[in-house]
């Protein structure tokens, strides 16, 4: 299983509609909004980096009010 963090930066006012839209997409385990220079930071899951690759770019760059996208894999040291 690989596990990501997404930190997310959205359109003015567009945070909460972002993390709650995320929130319910398959592999999101968790979305919040935070302060600072990202919006929403979402914690994924996927069998492979490839699958979390679709994540990323097929369901969670989709919705509306994203501006721009981070992915961060976890790794085992």
């Amino acid at each position: 299983m690989v596990h990501a963090y997404i930190l997310i930066q959205t359109e003015v006012g567009k945070a909460a509609q972002v993390a709650s839209t995320i929130s319910s997409i398959t592999g999101v385990t968790k979305a919040e909004d935070v302060t600072g220079p990202y919006d929403v930071i979402v914690r994924a899951e996927a069998d492979t980096v490839d699958e979390l690759g679709r994540l990323v770019v097929a369901r969670v760059q989709s919705v509306d009010g994203i501006t721009r996208t981070l992915t961060c894999p976890v790794v085992n040291i």
